[in-house]
């Protein structure tokens, strides 16, 4: 196709009668203006045909592949183990290439002339990207575990291979639309790097920060499928907030022993827990799984927000300091980032318990309030604790 021209700002003032310094900073800031302009231009052609590009490979996925297996022509090739599995190996691939097939490549085609109504696309369709993307993410290690089990059975996916004229197997077309957020971000930063201030910069920046929050949320999805072994359910932990890798002392008074030794967890932040995990890999695989080690529960810790001598250092506690998690992050930013989320936690629950203790005073009997209230205000002032200590 033609190179794109952004019509988002007005064209080069070619007349230069003057000779001013002033008059050559104005023609200066207008050649500058134009390369921004047409920078970005080749940015949106870039958008448009990878984007064609992308929605031709899921078809051809789809066609290659899935449909191959519900055919009668390749059913003998089709091993048992796959058989019925279409939803495990390719997940929700079909909603995807249905959504940029006729919706989103639509939408860029309708107003890629425009960065700022460009930007509008991808902040309009967030709710779309974050519901179709995490869930394919979260269906992608049980893909490559399917996948993994075939060994010797590979003649079916080989035999699709050769006749589609893939050079790279299945594996690697299947994280396609892994790829394309990322490519998106890119883009997406591009074009706000190549872009003036105004109303265009600032819709550049709400795309850019949906497809942000859209990545973040892939990559806690792809993460939080890794964990094993949690002896319950990690759905009844309420929304998955946080996940970095920490260093970690573990001190116990039912256990006197110092760690004097930190141990490297990576922690998932829940709305109703804490999770530690260690971080394990099998030989020959290059993805991580996480090992479920340790569980706090958020309606029983406190927190003091600095550790003296470290500053990306924080520590979280249960009731009278039983036990107590020292917990030193990769940078001080990402101490900042968990302190903030955990104190916000805290103080919801806090203002929760204010007011189910006014409900229970309004409408419990006189004697029954006073039990009720006591253990409620016990269990505050474990609270109150955490903030006395921040």
């Amino acid at each position: 196709m033609d190179g794109v021209i952004d019509s988002s700002s007005g064209s080069l003032n070619g007349d230069n009668n003057g000779s001013s310094p002033d008059s050559a900073s104005h023609l200066q800031n207008q050649q500058d203006a134009e390369a921004r302009r047409i920078h970005r231009g080749h940015v949106l052609t870039e958008l448009l045909e990878t984007e064609r590009i992308y929605v031709n490979e899921m078809a051809s996925i789809l066609k290659g592949y899935r449909d191959q297996m519900l055919s009668e022509e390749m059913m003998h090739l089709v091993p048992a183990s796959l058989q019925g599995k279409e939803d495990i190996l390719f997940g929700n691939l079909h909603e995807l290439y249905t959504f940029h097939n006729e919706i989103f490549l639509k939408d860029l085609e309708n107003c890629i002339s425009t960065t700022e109504l460009v930007a509008l696309c991808f902040v309009q369709r967030r709710d779309t990207f974050y519901r179709l993307y995490s869930f394919y993410c979260q269906n992608i290690p049980r893909s490559d575990r399917l996948r993994e089990t075939l060994v010797d059975t590979h003649l079916f996916l080989q035999e699709c291979q050769k006749r589609l004229g893939h050079k790279l197997p299945l594996g690697a077309y299947l994280l396609k639309p892994v790829q394309r957020i990322t490519k998106y971000k890119l883009l997406l930063e591009n074009l706000l790097s190549s872009s003036d201030s105004g109303s265009c910069t600032k819709e550049l920046q709400k795309a850019l920060d949906c497809m942000l929050i859209v990545l973040r949320c892939v990559n806690d999805s792809m993460h939080q499928v890794a964990i094993t072994g949690f002896p319950s359910n990690l759905s009844q932990q309420g929304e998955l907030l946080l996940q970095d890798p920490f260093q970690v002392w573990t001190e116990s008074k039912k256990d006197l022993r110092l760690r004097k030794k930190p141990q490297q967890r990576h922690i998932f932040l829940y709305q109703k827990s804490m999770i530690f995990c260690k971080k394990t890999s099998k030989p020959g695989h290059n993805k991580s799984t996480y090992q479920f080690k340790h569980q706090l529960k958020m309606s029983q810790i406190g927190l003091t927000e600095s550790v003296r001598g470290d500053s990306t250092r924080f520590e979280v506690w249960l009731q009278g300091r039983q036990e107590v998690h020292t917990i030193q992050a990769p940078s001080e930013e990402v101490k900042n980032k968990w302190v903030t989320e955990i104190k916000r936690l805290l103080l919801n629950q806090l203002e929760e318990l204010k007011g189910e203790k006014n409900q229970t005073v309004q409408h419990e009997s006189s004697w029954s309030q006073t039990d009720h209230i006591m253990g409620h205000a016990q269990h505050t002032a474990g609270h109150a604790t955490a903030r006395r200590e921040l």
